[in-house]
């Protein structure tokens, strides 16, 4: 079910979002917005925008790089990645799911690496969703 944007506001507003909460609903995702979800399975891709680029660690030149997408996926690495750099905020992504780390504590889905290319650039990365495997710090 999805809410609308005042609706979720209300609902962090009051810390309360029961399935009644909502008075008013969306209409279904179109077709492309849903194809931008996060890839479930090794091999696949969905395509979507970055949000924010930035160094690994806000205010840090050199502690790597970091991008958020829009789909609410994220990539960071230790290192300065020159094509994580030259990506823009709104610039379209694709992002391909590479690996998935086994053998994870339940509930820590931190690890899976995935592969993008900017869609304006053409500049590909891989980088891992967090700074740490699954059952790390």
């Amino acid at each position: 079910m999805r809410r609308s944007i005042a609706t979720v506001f209300a609902c962090v507003a009051l810390v309360a979002c029961g399935p009644n909460a909502a008075t008013t609903e969306a209409p279904a995702a179109p077709a492309e917005e849903q194809a931008s979800a996060a890839p479930a399975n090794v091999g696949d891709c969905v395509q979507t925008t970055a949000t924010v680029v930035g160094p690994r660690l806000e205010g840090v030149p050199d502690s790597g790089s970091s991008v958020t997408y829009a789909n609410g996926l994220y990539q960071v690495s230790y290192d300065v990645v020159p094509a994580i750099s030259n990506t823009q905020a709104g610039d379209e992504v694709r992002l391909c799911l590479v690996s998935v780390p086994e053998n994870c504590p339940p509930g820590d889905n931190r690890g899976r690496v995935y592969d993008a290319t900017n869609l304006r650039t053409n500049e590909t990365w891989s980088a891992p969703d967090s700074q740490h495997m699954c059952g790390g710090a």
